[in-house]
């Protein structure tokens, strides 16, 4: 049986499947998800399953080497970008628009769709490669 915390049967299959660079996006309800990319639907009600803790429980099963946001983040939802920063680190942040950020889930492994409701509640982890971890910045 698994060890790990992460016990979601499509969750734990894509990111075992991650290579280096492959990006996956953590959704808020409200992204629209491109018909290309696979979808993994979390999402019960408002609220549940939270960004937060998608985000969380995501991060102790996956290493990423970079993390992508929307600028509209900055003046819409202080409060989520707040948690992104404290919850990755000092892994580097790359902002960009919003609309450039959808474009780009069409290149993703996959999108999480959680049940948050707050807006720009999104983020593309873009996997690092295996045993590396960035905070330490040497092999694991």
């Amino acid at each position: 049986m698994k060890k790990g915390k992460l016990i979601n049967h499509p969750l734990s299959e894509l990111i075992a499947s991650l290579g280096h660079t492959d990006e996956i996006v953590i959704a808020d309800a409200g992204l629209p998800i491109p018909k290309e990319t696979k979808r993994i639907d979390l999402a019960l009600t408002s609220g549940i399953p939270s960004f937060e803790d998608t985000l969380r429980t995501i991060l102790e099963e996956m290493y990423i080497e970079k993390a992508i946001i929307s600028n509209e983040i900055n003046e819409f939802n202080p409060h989520i970008l707040g948690l992104i920063k404290e919850v990755i680190g000092d892994v580097p942040v790359e902002s960009i628009p919003h609309p450039q950020f959808k474009e780009r889930t069409k290149i993703s492994r996959a999108v999480i769709r959680t049940g948050e409701y707050t807006p720009y509640a999104n983020i593309i982890l873009v996997s690092g490669p295996w045993g590396f971890d960035l905070k330490e910045s040497a092999p694991v």
